[in-house]
């Protein structure tokens, strides 16, 4: 008998097993891992009975409001009315109506607004959660200047909403939460905009048109049909309190395809509330933080919508703009 090779076999054969053994248990290890890790991660995601949302409309940090933040600070450009409703929402949404950055580019255009991009701070701590770029003033800057907006908005802790490297990510809906039901915000401007060429596969926002937009919508109420698609405009025409024939047209077929919520700005003041369907629709909320003086464009709102699981309602703030500063009426 030849034991040195039957020695040999055996050796192999127990290598074998422990070898077996060895990976059984690493495979055990990461699994449990996994589950620790997505259980930690699950713990991490907010679970809402009641989603709670507040929308503000333009916010300047530049021109006049540039003066006052010199003067007074940033800080200074939130009451403790105001503080305290966005205290009370889970997420607050508001336009920004000019690029923030220190990259100074400008483009050819009328109006040219710039902010810095540290004041940003002021408004992640008085409660915005995300901030709107599809509007015409975002590209002020050139497309450096969008894209280093679109960084700063994330290293200040806040969401960019309407941006993205393509035309592509730029239109992508934003799922805001899970719970109490899958929500979200398709957001798009529909102003021309000056001396800005709208190309793929470079810094843009979303300028869907409302084919798209309804396109959208149609697919995600087809995946889940008790998702809430809230659209968000930047749309109409500036300091005019009626929405035009085409707003009201084009609001009226997103409702027909599903949207749940419209809310417009641009116009630079308030606009009519229409119910249409059941489906409200904000056609212009106003200014914010601004230094438009003309009681026209210092009239505004803030709207909070209180979404369930089954449910949505909503509420118009009034508010009124006192030298750059929104304070709750």
């Amino acid at each position: 008998m030849n034991f040195v090779g039957e020695n040999k076999k055996m050796e192999g054969m127990i290598n074998r097993a422990f070898f077996s053994i060895f990976l059984l248990l690493c495979l055990l290890v990461c699994y449990s891992c996994s589950d620790a890790t997505s259980e930690k991660q699950a713990d991490n995601i907010p679970q809402y009975d009641t989603l709670r949302i507040a929308f503000t409309g333009d916010i300047l940090l530049d021109r006049g409001v540039r003066k006052f933040i010199e003067k007074q600070g940033v800080d200074s450009l939130f009451s403790p009315e105001i503080d305290s409703v966005f205290g009370a929402n889970d997420f607050v949404i508001g336009n920004l109506e000019c690029p923030a950055t220190s990259i100074v580019s400008p483009i050819n255009k009328r109006f040219i607004f710039r902010g810095e991009p540290d004041w940003l701070q002021a408004l992640h701590e008085h409660g915005f959660t995300h901030l709107n770029m599809a509007n015409n003033h975002s590209m002020d800057q050139g497309r450096r200047g969008l894209a280093d907006t679109e960084r700063q908005i994330r290293n200040h802790g806040m969401i960019p909403l309407g941006y993205g490297i393509t035309i592509a990510e730029s239109i992508e809906p934003q799922l805001l939460v899970e719970t109490p039901r899958k929500v979200y915000l398709i957001t798009s401007l529909r102003v021309p905009s000056e001396n800005w060429t709208y190309l793929d596969s470079v810094p843009c926002v979303s300028e869907s048109d409302f084919s798209t937009i309804e396109a959208q919508i149609d697919s995600l109420k087809h995946i889940d049909s008790k998702c809430f698609v809230i659209v968000m405009l930047h749309w109409g025409v500036e300091h005019v309190e009626e929405p035009s024939y085409y707003q009201v047209r084009d609001a009226h077929r997103l409702v027909q395809a599903g949207a749940d919520c419209i809310v417009g700005h641009h116009p630079h003041c308030l606009q009519t509330v229409e119910t249409y369907n059941g489906v409200p629709i904000y056609y212009s909320i106003g200014n914010f933080i601004f230094d438009q003086k003309k009681p026209l464009n210092t009239r505004t709102a803030i709207l909070t919508a209180e979404i369930t699981a089954d449910t949505a309602y909503f509420a118009l703030l009034p508010a009124e703009i006192e030298n750059c500063v929104p304070r709750l009426k």
